[in-house]
């Protein structure tokens, strides 16, 4: 299960040479790798390549016609290490993560296949999540390739561009024996836009192929005497071919402009934002056409010295737009030019911000910067169209800090820890990656730290101590099976931890888009689920494990304060179970729908609040935050406080209710069923309750008419 199916989609990689594909951006990739002959796919998901796990199970039919494998890798490093398959043998293999976070993941094999290299191509596809709206620490990919020296393309957001550089990731991994890392921003992710496609290809290499003949090359083996002339090797053959093959086949674009002694050096993925931002300044046409010349890197690691002196020469000044920090490109152009003994101005971090995200404002001020220094005429006729510059909109637009989803499990389960602390004073706790880091925010204010997926125990690994305190770490499913199980929980019991550990089983990899994990209780496709984590924590040597249903707070509240205060050693494992509500709402509404629509009687629970009841105390909204909890004017002209209220979004999952009532036992929450093709003698009791409630309000109102 995913957040989006992609069976109507798929069929578009069916398309064949000469006909149109017109569609989103992480299904063109998908086109791209089958129109490349590539022999297998893994990859783990996480935005904003998530989709591109989801289109690859959907499109299981095709990939088996054309003798594809793929699976959805355990963790980076798995993806990573799957790659292994083109070091010995001539097939074209692609893995996909999301970006610095799996690629840290993924470092270990990373490193050793970049030693070893390929001969077949190797494409690594990394979804990059840089600036403000980014769910993670912000780095690039640019540090971690030089460091490797594995290759990085990064192509301009337009279908044909990305198809393209699919194709030539290949090309250029088998060239120069070296994998490739092909960077792709969230935005040319979800585009939509168009490409001529070809036809999908069979590997001609397969697996088959290769365990009928197997061969192994001494010299590949990550081991002395080895090592050392690998890595002469990449110095002396591997880069030369690379940056050879790039030359060549014109990776890079030079586009030329009528105002020479000027020059714009941008990274590929930043194409349509520099046009944009020049045209905005009257120095560009709404189809590409630039005043100031421009040298495109599709290519970004290695950089070609040949054409950058190529690019400078006769220019008194370049403009390097290059998104983050360090500044690996402006700093190579400044060694590239003196080198050339070329005297022409480079600048980059100046004219744009050290770090952050090059948005449409960003660039058209680091652009004018550039200009106005260097040749301020080119700006004086311009009349600008305005942009709504940040600090306006930051102003007008109030801050949203991310939440949990409308009748979230999770919702009860830090609402019960945080009733717990009102009892037994403050706890560390230990936070992760997933839905459940959210509660490090408000209401919740629970998460001292985060570190990495599936390292929320590992994180408490040094407040273990012989007192009465107990830290409480906090992971996921995904993160538990990812590597939580060995890094956390193992770690534990090798180690003699007296903590608590909470695993937070909501069934799927819920952060991510809902994608399966092996504990998932379905009839998932071409994998095994249904494993239990309980079982698993108990394989490593965990005697003291607990389930509980994260909805029942009582029983919440009740195993929570057994593990703060029970005498028994050792690490504590509970496991809260409760569906991710995102993912049951998506299965149980079209079966839903399919009853109403058949005439069947269809009940679902909606909660409530009784304004006259209610007294203002909003402690249901301060212990949960439900999105569907609201205040509106309290009914009563003799009091002030605003009461709440349940909008049409709640889900019916008793959340409000539960925390409401373990707080103060309050009497103002109902539930309602709304009941659709209800039959007869249900109508006829809904009629009579209608009359008999009108009956005791006008009798009340007579009341009070007379006592007045």
């Amino acid at each position: 299960m995913a957040e989006r199916s992609f069976a109507k989609e798929v069929e578009l990689l069916r398309l064949t040479a000469g006909e149109e594909f017109r569609g989103e951006g992480i299904l063109a990739v998908t086109k791209a790798l089958l129109q490349s002959g590539v022999a297998y796919v893994a990859g783990y998901q996480g935005a904003p390549v998530s989709h591109l796990m989801d289109v690859l199970a959907d499109a299981g039919e095709i990939l088996d016609e054309l003798g594809v494998h793929f699976e959805s890798s355990a963790s980076e490093a798995t993806a990573a290490a799957t790659l292994a398959a083109s070091i010995n043998y001539p097939l074209r293999g692609a893995v996909t993560w999301k970006s610095t976070v799996g690629t840290n993941v993924a470092s270990d094999a990373l490193g050793n296949l970049a030693s070893a290299g390929v001969k077949g191509g190797a494409l690594v596809i990394l979804g990059e999540d840089y600036g403000e709206g980014s769910s993670i620490m912000q780095e690039r990919t640019h540090a971690f390739a030089m460091k490797s020296q594995l290759w990085l393309l990064d192509p301009k957001p337009r279908l044909d561009s990305i198809v393209t550089a699919v194709q030539q990731g290949f090309e250029l991994s088998e060239a120069s024996n070296t994998p490739v890392m092909l960077m792709l921003r969230i935005r040319a992710c979800h585009l939509y836009g168009s490409f001529i496609a070809s036809d999908n290809r069979r590997p001609p290499f397969t697996a088959a192929d290769a365990l009928e003949a197997p061969q192994r090359d001494a010299s590949r083996i990550i081991l002395p005497p080895y090592t050392y002339e690998q890595e002469r090797e990449k110095t002396e053959q591997r880069w030369p071919a690379a940056v050879r093959f790039i030359r060549e086949n014109k990776i890079n674009e030079l586009i030329d402009g009528p105002e020479s002694e000027l020059g714009i050096v941008l990274q590929g993925g930043l194409y349509n934002g520099v046009l944009r931002a020049l045209e905005h300044l009257g120095l560009a046409d709404a189809f590409g056409g630039s005043r100031l010349p421009l040298y495109v890197l599709n290519a970004t690691y290695p950089l070609v010295e040949e054409e950058f002196v190529q690019f400078a020469t006769g220019k008194r000044a370049l403009l390097i737009v290059e998104e983050g920090q360090p500044e690996h490109i402006e700093q190579a152009a400044h060694q590239f030019l003196r080198r050339a003994d070329l005297q022409t101005r480079v600048l980059g971090k100046g004219p744009f911000p050290m770090a952050g995200e090059y948005t449409g404002s960003v660039l058209r001020e680091g652009i004018r910067a550039f200009i106005e220094e260097h040749s301020p005429r080119l700006l004086n006729p311009v009349v600008e169209q305005p942009l709504l510059p940040a600090a306006q909109l930051a102003s007008a637009v109030p801050e949203r800090p991310s939440g949990l989803c409308t009748g979230c499990p999770e919702r009860p389960l830090f609402s019960s820890l945080k009733l717990l602390q009102k009892e037994i004073g403050p706890v560390h706790v230990s936070a992760d990656i997933g839905c459940h880091s959210f509660a490090s925010l408000e209401p919740f204010h629970l998460g001292a730290s985060i570190l990495g997926y599936g390292l929320g125990s590992a994180a408490a690994s040094a407040l273990h101590s012989r007192g009465d305190r107990r830290p409480v770490s906090i992971m996921g499913d995904g993160g538990f099976w990812h590597n939580g199980l060995t890094s956390g929980i193992g770690n534990a019991v090798f180690n003699e931890h007296d903590g608590v550990t909470i695993i937070v089983d909501n069934g799927y990899a819920a952060a991510t888009g809902g994608q399966w994990v092996p504990s998932s209780e379905a009839d998932a496709p071409r994998r095994t689920a249904r494993l239990s984590i309980a079982d698993a924590v108990r394989g490593v040597g965990v005697r003291w494990v607990r389930s509980l249903n994260t909805y029942d707070m009582k029983g919440t509240l009740r195993i929570l304060r057994e593990a703060m205060s029970t005498r028994e050693k050792g690490p504590k494992v509970i496991v809260a179970q409760g569906e991710c509500q995102l993912n049951r709402q998506r299965r149980i509404r079209p079966l839903l729908d399919r009853l109403r629509k058949a005439g069947k009687r269809v009940a679902r629970k909606h909660y409530g609040v009784d304004a006259e009841t209610c007294t203002g105390d909003h402690s249901c909204i301060r212990l949960s935050g439900c999105p569907s909890l609201t205040v509106k004017p309290n009914p009563d002209p003799l009091r002030r406080a605003p009461v709440a209220a349940v909008d049409h979004d709640c889900v019916g999952c008793g959340v409000c209710g539960e925390v409401a009532h373990a707080a103060i036992l309050c009497p103002s929450f109902y539930h309602a069923e709304l009941v659709d093709n209800p039959g007869a003698i249900e109508r006829l009791m809904q009629q009579l309750r209608r009359r008999m409630i009108g009956f005791l309000q006008s009798r009340n109102q007579r009341k009070r008419a007379l006592a007045w």
